[in-house]
């Protein structure tokens, strides 16, 4: 599949340390949004940073910490965005969730099996082929 134009970027930005039911609480949101059917996800290891806590972590050797900064960033469209957003509120209750309006230039997966699920048209996303 492939799309461009208008689309909606969603970041979630969490602890390293966050866990949903004894696992990492970015494997549940990234497990969560391809079962949703949303384009993909990327989840980036932060190595410092601060939040609401207002404590910075680290992972320089002499402040070791397990409770680093994770963002997961998600694309696809506003409506497909928007239907996924009341799992998160039930997924991350302390850090940030972001959307940001983005224009995708260029969006190629891989030619698998065309008569897979997951080619379906995507409203208000311009499909070529």
């Amino acid at each position: 599949m492939r799309f461009t134009g208008t689309a909606l970027r969603l970041t979630i930005m969490v602890g390293e340390g966050d866990q949903w039911r004894h696992k990492p609480l970015f494997t549940e949101i990234v497990h969560r949004a391809h079962e949703a059917g949303l384009a993909g996800a990327t989840v980036l290891r932060g190595i410092e940073g601060y939040g609401a806590s207002n404590l910075i972590h680290t992972n320089r050797l002499l402040s070791l910490s397990e409770e680093l900064p994770v963002v997961i960033v998600i694309i696809d469209t506003h409506d497909r965005i928007h239907a996924f957003l009341p799992q998160l509120d039930e997924l991350v209750t302390e850090g940030l969730v972001v959307l940001d309006d983005c224009e995708v230039i260029r969006y190629v997966g891989r030619d698998l099996d065309e008569s897979t699920a997951g080619d379906e048209a995507r409203p208000g996303v311009q499909e070529e082929r």
